[in-house]
């Protein structure tokens, strides 16, 4: 986490078909949480894109905005080898976080 407090994920959610969608925020718990519960109409409401499948974690907005973009313009190929480097098998890794993870809404993968 940066050193102000405040990080900003880049972050992949998909559906359990594949359809995926990139975003950014301030607190992947809470946007991961408004994916699933589909509470904001829309896109990833429609097509049920609310599995949490790769993030980036960023200490300045503006690096997060500027990967958020370069992601966007990368080929559907590109962006799923990327997936797949992280997660080959496309889980849900909010799954993997435990109740302090949702508690203080900083997201980490608990280790085997």
């Amino acid at each position: 986490m940066s050193s102000s407090g405040t990080s900003y994920f880049v972050y992949i959610v998909a559906s359990p078909s594949r359809t995926i969608y990139i975003g950014i925020t301030n607190d992947l718990v809470r946007r991961v949480h408004e994916h699933r519960m589909k509470e904001i109409p829309g896109f990833t409401a429609t097509y049920h894109v609310d599995r949490l499948v790769w993030f980036e974690e960023f200490a300045n907005p503006g690096t997060a905005i500027s990967r958020e973009k370069q992601l966007k313009g990368w080929r559907r190929e590109k962006k799923i080898r990327l997936i797949e480097s992280m997660n080959p098998d496309w889980n849900d890794l909010s799954l993997e976080w435990d109740d302090e993870d949702r508690r203080i809404g900083v997201p980490r993968l608990r280790s085997g």
